[in-house]
């Protein structure tokens, strides 16, 4: 750790016999100069008054203030853990829903900022409770992980995933209009449907039903949510 300017704690002398201004620092106050003296201070004590034991509970002090430190250090790391945990879906690496919504406001107050839109879609999984009762919850939970893999890799970065419950997800599709995110959301319903899940050699074939919309400053989250809910309605019953 390094200790006021890194110098050794011994006195540094000013005069010399030499000249210069080591002598015009050595005058003396009868000759119109001052005396002036130069001398290294650890933390801001002069040397002179450095007696072993000052100087050992000092350094013990600077020890329990650089422990104290790492510490500190320590509970910032897991409250951003535990801020992530709290984020995140219990059974699937999305995000929640309160944790989704936030990111939605967050995506709403940027569009009424820079007066952009974004895209909503949200899609729910088509015949879900026949998977969970023809091959078990297990393998019901094991779908949901699959659908989530398969989104991941045709989503972007800047897009936001997050599982608003059971069967239910919503993905925030930042710099979308309503054409584009209409598209995507056809588009991710396409790569469901290519890709079945495969589970202990048996194919188990998963759709979702997924309706889009764009949404811009004016929207509130949940409204911007139930307006993405009523038109993946609308597509699921337009199937049927």
């Amino acid at each position: 750790m390094k200790i006021g300017d890194g110098r050794s704690l011994r006195s540094v002398a000013v005069s010399s016999a030499g000249g210069g201004r080591g002598e015009a620092a050595g005058r003396s106050a009868a000759g119109g100069g001052r005396a002036i003296a130069d001398q290294v201070t650890f933390m801001g004590i002069p040397e002179a008054e450095l007696t072993p034991r000052v100087r050992d509970a000092l350094m013990s002090i600077m020890a329990e203030v650089e422990s104290l430190r790492r510490e500190m250090d320590e509970v910032r790391l897991r409250l951003r853990d535990a801020e992530d945990l709290a984020d995140r879906d219990p059974l699937i690496p999305v995000l929640n829903r309160r944790a989704f919504l936030r990111e939605l406001s967050r995506a709403i107050a940027h569009g009424r900022r820079y007066k952009e839109s974004a895209g909503l879609a949200f899609f729910d999984i088509d015949d879900f409770k026949r998977v969970n009762d023809t091959y078990g919850h297990a393998a019901g939970d094991t779908a949901l992980r699959h659908l989530v893999e398969v989104l991941s890799e045709h989503v972007r970065e800047s897009d936001i995933v997050g599982r608003l419950g059971g069967d239910e997800f919503g993905v925030i599709l930042a710099h979308t209009d309503e054409k584009t995110a209409q598209t995507k959301a056809e588009a991710l319903a396409k790569f469901i449907a290519d890709n079945p899940l495969i589970l202990n050699g048996t194919k188990i074939p998963l759709s979702i039903s997924v309706g889009a919309i764009a949404f811009t400053g004016d929207d509130e989250p949940q409204s911007a949510l139930n307006r993405a809910d009523q038109a993946m309605y609308r597509v699921k019953h337009q199937a049927d």
